[in-house]
């Protein structure tokens, strides 16, 4: 798994688009989009299930955006260290490019384990009031 699906990226940009209204300023819509991810996903696949998937989207996601390698997963399941990297103009990276890069190997890894379904079935329930494109 190199990539995510095109259309797993494009899922993730609509869920950092739909968060941003609803983060906090000094929140990143990437750390708001993970936390509603971890809420709905550890209710799935209980916590430690949940922490295994990130720590492997953020390893893949490492891959894209090397910036990403300084973030680590803390006990409670949260990025620590992604807030410091998009602040962070000497790395040259994007907040959003690093978000989407997070964002969407989640959403790949879960489809690769549950399948599109379930996955999208589960994103509809952490953003009910959403407009997602199919």
């Amino acid at each position: 798994m190199d990539k995510p699906s095109s259309s797993m990226r494009d899922l993730a940009r609509q869920l950092l688009a739909a968060s941003q209204t609803a983060a906090d300023p000094h929140v990143h819509e990437a750390a708001v989009v993970i936390d509603k991810l971890r809420i709905i996903l550890t209710k799935f696949a209980g916590a430690e299930g949940f922490a295994s998937l990130l720590r492997r989207a953020l390893l893949l996601a490492s891959a894209d955006v090397p910036a990403l390698q300084s973030v680590k997963i803390g006990a409670d399941g949260r990025l620590d260290g992604f807030e410091q990297i998009v602040a962070d103009k000497g790395t040259g990276v994007e907040g959003g490019e690093a978000a989407v890069a997070i964002t969407s190997h989640l959403l790949d890894l879960l489809v690769t384990f549950i399948g599109e379904p379930l996955t999208l079935t589960l994103v509809r329930v952490a953003w009910p009031d959403a407009s997602l494109a199919e």
